[in-house]
């Protein structure tokens, strides 16, 4: 069941309003959920229903993502105030350092809050900062191009194509490796996401300079890449771990960037295994 969940982040202009949608279900230790780049909290869909047997399952809606409000004039898209957001979210539901699981953008900021011990385990799939500057710009690139696309095709045109297996491919095929997969309605959905994500300009201008450079020694992290990601390539998997030497590396075969919706069992069973 979706809600929404006010709280006062500090600026330099004073505590500011933020409002988060998220979505709750099941019960056992908490799991927040965090999706990517012009997604939304519906990403996580495909293995939400698996983990909540075992865990207190919250995902969200990123700030100007999904139906969250844009964050108000005097907060930045930046890695610092998100922090500052998803610990302000934390303390307003009453979760003590939830177990973390991230996705892209998502598995970023999951291991960000590990590094600032807001997570008591992380587990980040895909997750940007451990790029080159030709694959960051590559990434990018390919990011504005959806984003592009995604805001001058037609309604009726996203759903038609979206009612073929040829037409979910193009419309997904450069998150999804089995794009097909993906429901009609999910694809209309995140299509539209991308296209109205009111944070998606100033979050892309505020990764430009992020790198992820600092161990976590002291919580459990996993991080995993699926073989066929095509927007950030799985060498930088290779990377990850080189940084965080504790964590744990996992291939995630014929999945893409998304892999939630390409393996749900996997992906929920590493999720799992790596928040225990």
């Amino acid at each position: 069941m979706s809600a929404t969940v006010s709280f006062k982040v500090p600026s330099p202009r004073g505590p500011q309003p933020v409002t988060v949608s998220y979505a709750r279900v099941g019960s056992g230790e908490p799991l927040l959920l965090l999706h990517g780049i012009g997604h939304h909290r519906q990403a996580w869909d495909p293995v939400v229903d698996i983990l909540a047997t075992e865990r207190d399952v919250i995902a969200v809606d990123l700030p100007g993502f999904g139906v969250s409000p844009a964050l108000p004039d005097g907060l930045a898209y930046d890695l610092p105030t998100t922090t500052a957001v998803f610990g302000a979210f934390c303390e307003a539901l009453e979760l003590e350092r939830p177990h973390v699981a991230g996705n892209s953008l998502g598995g970023l900021l999951a291991l960000e809050l590990g590094r600032g011990q807001l997570a008591r385990s992380v587990t980040a799939l895909s997750p940007a900062g451990f790029w080159s500057e030709a694959e960051r710009r590559y990434a990018f690139g390919v990011l504005l191009a959806m984003r592009h696309i995604s805001r001058r095709l037609p309604l009726p045109l996203v759903e038609r194509l979206s009612h073929s297996a040829a037409g979910r491919t193009m419309l997904t095929s450069t998150i999804y490796a089995r794009p097909g997969r993906r429901s009609p309605e999910a694809v209309v959905a995140e299509t539209l996401a991308l296209a109205q994500a009111t944070g998606f300009d100033a979050t892309l201008r505020a990764g430009s300079t992020v790198q992820f450079s600092d161990d976590i020694p002291s919580i459990p992290v996993t991080v995993g890449w699926g073989t066929r990601d095509m927007l950030l390539v799985r060498r930088q998997g290779v990377r990850a771990k080189q940084i965080i030497p504790r964590a744990r590396l996992v291939r995630l075969p014929g999945c893409g960037h998304c892999p939630m919706n390409d393996d749900p069992a996997l992906v929920a069973r590493v999720i799992l295994d790596g928040s225990r």
